[in-house]
């Protein structure tokens, strides 16, 4: 079993690779961090068939922690291998800081050419991924990401300062970072087995990453975002509890950053209170709804009591029963003929109500019947599409 090995591997980035090497059961996964030693660092890089190489200092107490954190443990890395006669591959987060002139830019400048040396010297594959902001799960706030903070004094409902709303970022998912990754180390598989059958290695990194040339590669997913937008869309999340309204999650930078801020909730707030609409037959309660997908409720039917009675002319809706007996029937508005279907929450049917028929659903059993309904839009009280018309003649 090929053993990959990934330094830093409680951080950010490490433990949401390690949760995804580990889940593929095809690798035995080595992890270093701060806590092992140099001999132990030592003693996995050697073993290693590919190494993952994502820890590094962002925040140090002074500047030279950054070059023996970031460039001085990349070196090491290298070193050791060197002195071992190996060359095995090593793939390597860096930042786009890289090419600005700072301490931490200088200090990841220094790991990427510490990486193309050694690569150039043992004939070893290298990966270098040049990193702009980050999100995600298990992100710490107040650290070096803002998304991070965002999320999680918004899911506190602690303030959140912005001195530039228009401040754009460039951002990658991580778990888009962690399919490049990935990419990355089966690139390696094919280009041993390609070496051993004595074939031009052709790189063949998926759809998640793209080789930019020997060295660097880059997440292809890139989100350009500002503060503004990424704030406004958090604190949407937040109210989602009073509007129920759901995001739109056919953009993918919603449905990733919806993701992320739930991650951030204490764990005794991860559920909340519906409003009930009670009356003598029985209650019904809005679950979500969405722009984009309608709405969504649920009610609960006392038995002989019917509910609806009425038509659309462009509203339709989806009915399933899940628990107890009803009748559900309905009649074309300018016709007599009743269709009626006998639906068992113990076998779930889901019916179409098309427009222009009049509907109703009638509980039939002795039990209280609980309904999920789906209607294809939203309620509008100043639209709402909805004629009384029995049923029954």
């Amino acid at each position: 079993m090929k053993k990959i090995l990934v330094t830093g591997s409680n951080g950010f980035v490490g433990k949401n690779t390690v949760v995804a090497l580990k889940e593929t059961k095809k690798y035995e996964v080595l992890t270093i961090d701060r806590q092992n030693t140099e001999d132990e660092l030592k003693e996995a890089v050697l073993k290693a068939d590919f190494i993952v190489h994502l820890a590094g200092v962002n925040r140090p107490q002074n500047t030279e922690e950054f070059y023996k954190g970031n460039g001085g443990l990349t070196e090491n890395i290298v070193e050791f291998l060197k002195e071992n006669n190996k060359n095995t591959s090593i793939l390597i987060t860096s930042s786009t800081h890289a090419v600005l002139d700072n301490h931490y830019g200088k200090s990841k400048k220094q790991s990427e050419e510490a990486l193309i040396k050694y690569s150039d010297e043992c004939d070893a594959k290298v990966y270098i991924f040049r990193l702009p902001n980050l999100f995600g799960k298990w992100c710490r706030p107040n650290y070096n990401s803002a998304v991070a903070t965002f999320c999680h004094n918004i899911a506190h409902d602690l303030d959140v300062w912005v001195n530039d709303s228009a401040i754009e970022l460039s951002l990658v998912y991580v778990d888009d970072v962690v399919a490049s990754i990935m990419d990355s180390i089966e690139d390696e598989n094919i280009i041993k087995l390609s070496n051993l059958n004595e074939e031009v290695a052709v790189t063949t990194t998926g759809a998640s990453s793209l080789q930019i040339n020997k060295y660097y590669y880059e997440v292809t997913t890139v989100y350009k975002k500002t503060l503004g937008n990424i704030v406004d869309n958090l604190k949407m999340f937040r109210n989602m509890r009073n509007s129920l309204l759901i995001p739109d999650l056919s953009d993918e930078f919603n449905k990733a950053l919806y993701s992320t801020y739930l991650t951030y909730l204490e764990e005794d707030d991860f559920s909340y209170y519906l409003k009930k609409n009670e009356d003598n037959r029985g209650w019904l309660a809005e679950l979500v709804k969405s722009e984009q997908f309608g709405q969504m409720f649920v009610s609960k039917t006392h038995p002989g009591i019917t509910r609806g009675n009425h038509w659309h002319h462009t509203k339709t809706e989806k009915f399933i029963v899940i628990q107890g007996q009803a009748a559900i029937r309905f009649r074309k508005i300018d016709g007599d003929k009743i269709i009626e279907y006998i639906v068992d929450g113990e076998k779930p049917q889901v019916l179409d109500i098309p427009p222009g028929y009049t509907h109703s659903i009638e509980n039939i059993g002795q039990d209280e019947v609980i309904t999920l309904f789906w209607s294809n839009e939203m309620f509008n009280p100043e639209k709402p599409d909805t004629y009384f018309l029995e049923v029954n003649r």
